[in-house]
């Protein structure tokens, strides 16, 4: 039983591993700000999720610890990467677009006039 739940977490760790490379190629290869925080939040999510549960598996004594630790990443990192994109629209950094469309500038200038 020992060896099974071993095996398991080393494929946790390699999709860990994988997830991880192509965010750090996504967040290289995307035109602006908005899209390298995507493609950087979703892959790192995951990416450190998958490991660290690896990690629990392999090491079953430290399970209930990186079941806490996964349950924070999965928490503080969408709400992190909501925060920066936030922050880099009231900067006014342009997103890339090939045509004009801005669903949220309305809204946001609605409520900076109230």
């Amino acid at each position: 039983m020992m060896e099974i739940l071993e095996y398991i977490g080393y494929a946790f760790v390699l999709i860990g591993g994988i997830f991880l490379f192509l965010g750090s190629l996504g967040i290289y290869r995307m035109p602006d700000v908005y899209n390298r925080l995507q493609a950087g939040t979703k892959a790192s999510t995951m990416g450190a999720m998958s490991t660290i549960m690896g990690v629990g598996l392999i090491q079953p004594e430290w399970f209930f610890k990186t079941l806490i630790i996964v349950i924070f990443i999965a928490i503080a990192n969408p709400l992190s990467s909501h925060a920066l994109g936030r922050g880099a629209y009231r900067a006014s950094l342009t997103p890339f677009m090939k045509k004009k469309m801005d669903a949220y500038d309305k809204e946001f200038h609605q409520n900076k006039e109230d």
